[in-house]
């Protein structure tokens, strides 16, 4: 394999490690490797940009088989083959939690999913002597959890490029941050590397499908919907929020201040609350 990176890629990919300390003298960096278009290509370009750092970072890539399918209808050949190519070290660790994540009946099963793979990717790596974990999320994943994030529970949140775990030690980055999906996507179609469908059962039908699909119908009326979202994920911009909500306590005080100024009185305050 002839590993080369366009420059209009490596940029971006610069841009983050620099911008977000991402990287640093003897890191050694475990890859979440799933077999699709985003991890394949964070793996491949990783391994290429290390390369040519003025200081050493070794790289190895780790898949969770979370048991969506049988044993034997799973083949990470082509991943084994990817990484043999790029001459580092790989493993993949089968658990058999299908059931349970696509049955937990307090949590979506992407949450649950979401929380046992990177669980069992942060213990490995501690494990191991990783101590850092790479995923791929790209700007578009982050954009989309912003919006998810507000749309489906209220709270105003993305993840960070650079995380520190206190409990395992270690520390997720995220260096495609500023990379386009339609950049992955686009130079993925060039390489010759087999890419692994997802086996859920749910892929293209969860709630970051649908906001994926918000995002590009609002995209056609006005082009610059994505720029001004992902403007409003950054600390430091312009906000004017609510005060915090408050407890029904904190209002039948209140409410009685506002009647009766704070003086006792058995009369009955006009709003109970």
């Amino acid at each position: 394999m002839r590993l080369t990176l366009p420059r209009g890629l490596v940029r971006p990919l610069q841009r983050a490690v620099i911008e977000f300390d991402l990287l640093a003298p003897g890191d050694r960096v475990l890859v979440g490797l799933s077999g699709g278009k985003d991890s394949s290509f964070l793996l491949y370009a990783l391994t290429i940009f290390v390369k040519y750092l003025p200081f050493p970072v070794e790289i190895a890539a780790f898949t969770v088989d979370l048991g969506f399918k049988k044993i034997d209808e799973m083949d990470w050949s082509s991943l084994e083959k990817l990484c043999k190519d790029l001459k580092i070290n790989y493993q993949v660790k089968r658990v058999e939690l299908a059931e349970t994540i696509l049955n937990d009946p307090k949590h979506t099963p992407c949450s649950v999913c979401a929380y046992f793979r990177r669980a069992i990717i942060h213990n490995y790596a501690k494990n191991q002597g990783y101590n850092k974990v790479a995923f791929a999320h790209h700007y578009d994943d982050a954009v989309e959890t912003f919006l998810m994030s507000i749309l489906y529970s209220g709270q105003v949140y993305t993840f960070l490029p650079k995380t520190y775990l206190e409990k395992t030690g270690v520390t997720v980055i995220r260096p495609l941050v500023y990379l386009r999906e339609k950049e992955i996507k686009s130079f993925m179609k060039k390489l010759d590397i087999q890419i692994i469908p997802s086996p859920c059962s749910l892929d293209g039908y969860t709630k970051r499908a649908e906001v994926k699909e918000l995002l590009k119908e609002l995209r056609k009326k006005n082009k610059n919907i994505f720029g001004n979202v992902a403007a409003a994920m950054r600390d430091g911009r312009r906000n004017q929020l609510w005060p915090p909500e408050q407890t029904k306590l904190e209002l039948r005080e209140k409410s009685h201040e506002f009647w009766y100024g704070g003086k006792n009185s058995e009369t009955k305050m006009k709003d109970s609350y």
